[in-house]
């Protein structure tokens, strides 16, 4: 049998097979939501600054401005704790308890509240004797106790850090923390920082394993509010990109971090940049910033609906970098459910606006197809646009042009993308 037949076979094959992931029924698209540390980090000083330090006030705050200003109804639902939560002691029992002062109402309190604005709730928790804040973590004896504390407080989400913990450890804790959640009988999505800790990559990474224990985890660095930090993000992702795009999919996903969106790091084209490289790499959104004095520019660009929806594609398959000019030019590609596609034209460019000029046919686009063009930012909509059609598109310094494809017309033959691919082989958008 021919190579290419064999090939095809085969990806036909694994397009078809179940994607392994863990048993909760959860994260089926990236999770969504607030997440307080980039912004707030471990501000404990309530005093001096109670507007903005770790406590129930800013997360009730927060809750509200989710409910009442349009994000849940676009799927940010989750209102997630991190790290300086606890008292610095469990109590007698050795069960982990809020600060007394700083949550005075406890988390239960906190959790139902945050379900009755129809929103749900994430904790943080650390694999080791300390969180990386210095505060009570989760060792191994407490892992089943402190799994059934969060269900008992209607937690629905839980990120378990890695710092002061060995890697016999962490291999050991974290799928046993996958356990005791899932035998509290409580719905918790699982994000994990275990691959970060082990520098994200096999041989020391298993992510057939990590896909059998996590919901999402944390490969590489935390970010930072700044332009160089998104990029270092961005440069690790897609330089390794062979080994982490085809190990995610729904129920398990690879995240860069938070959206630093609003803050004070990036300038407005770097804000479009990230949230349209982050959905193409179907990331969780996870939001970090002040939710009570975000900018209306801020805003727009992170409650865009049709970027959501192209995050949230249920077919969940993570996208690429297809293209890498001399001109410092990018292209990236999503393949979308019902034969859509995503395309990123982003520039690492510093000097003015760069018009370049390609085509679908140049992109790997299937011969004789026709699509429908919106610009995700603009609305712009072009129709009619064949295949072998050149176009150009004007790319602003450090910033990007979003499209989303939808065809129009489809060559007679399917043809099929899949997530594992070798290292290399083509990747295209999905006509089944």
């Amino acid at each position: 049998m021919g190579t290419a037949v064999l090939s095809g076979l085969v990806l036909v094959v694994a397009l078809v097979l179940p994607s392994v992931a863990l048993e909760n029924g959860l994260a089926l698209t990236p999770p969504m939501g607030w997440l307080a540390w980039e912004r707030f980090r471990c501000n404990v000083d309530c005093r001096g600054d109670p507007r903005n330090c770790i406590s129930e006030t800013l997360f009730y705050e927060m809750a509200d401005r989710l409910a009442e200003d349009g994000w849940r109804d676009l799927g940010y639902k989750y209102i997630n704790i991190d790290d300086c939560w606890s008292a610095k002691q469990r109590d007698a029992a050795g069960r982990l308890v809020p600060d007394p002062e700083r949550f005075p109402r406890g988390i239960k309190a906190l959790a139902d509240y945050v379900h009755a604005r129809g929103l749900k709730l994430g904790i943080y928790g650390d694999l080791g004797i300390l969180t990386c804040g210095g505060y009570p973590g989760t060792t191994l004896d407490r892992v089943e106790q402190d799994a059934q504390t969060f269900a008992e407080w209607g937690v629905d989400m839980l990120k378990l850090d890695g710092c002061y913990s060995s890697g016999e450890e962490q291999a050991k804790g974290y799928p046993e923390m996958a356990r005791a959640l899932n035998a509290t009988g409580r719905p918790i999505v699982y994000s994990c920082s275990w691959p970060a800790y082990q520098g994200g990559l096999p041989p020391k990474v298993n992510y057939t394993i990590l896909a059998e224990v996590c919901n999402l985890w944390r490969n590489y660095d935390d970010i930072q509010d700044s332009w160089d930090s998104v990029l270092s993000i961005l440069d690790w992702f897609f330089a390794n990109q062979d080994v982490l795009q085809p190990v995610a999919g729904p129920g398990h996903w690879n995240d860069p971090d938070m959206l630093i969106i609003g803050n004070f790091g990036l300038s407005y084209e770097q804000s479009r940049s990230q949230m349209a490289l982050w959905t193409v790499m179907a990331a969780p959104l996870l939001m970090s910033t002040d939710l009570r004095t975000i900018s209306p520019s801020a805003k727009e660009i992170l409650q865009n609906r049709l970027m959501i929806q192209i995050n949230q594609d249920p077919l969940g398959i993570q996208g690429r970098r297809i293209v890498k000019e001399k001109s410092h030019i990018e292209v990236f590609l999503r393949p979308l459910s019902q034969a859509a596609s995503a395309l990123v034209f982003f520039s690492r460019r510093t000097d003015m606006p760069f018009v370049y000029t390609t085509s679908l046919a140049k992109l790997h686009f299937p011969e004789d197809a026709v699509y429908e063009v919106q610009d995700v930012y603009s609305g712009k909509i072009i129709s009619g646009l064949k295949t072998e059609d050149s176009f150009s598109v004007v790319i602003n310094p450090t910033g990007v042009v979003m499209w989303y494809l939808s065809p129009t017309a489809l060559p007679p033959q399917p043809w099929h993308v899949v997530r594992q691919q070798a290292p290399g082989a083509g990747f295209r958008p999905v006509l089944l």
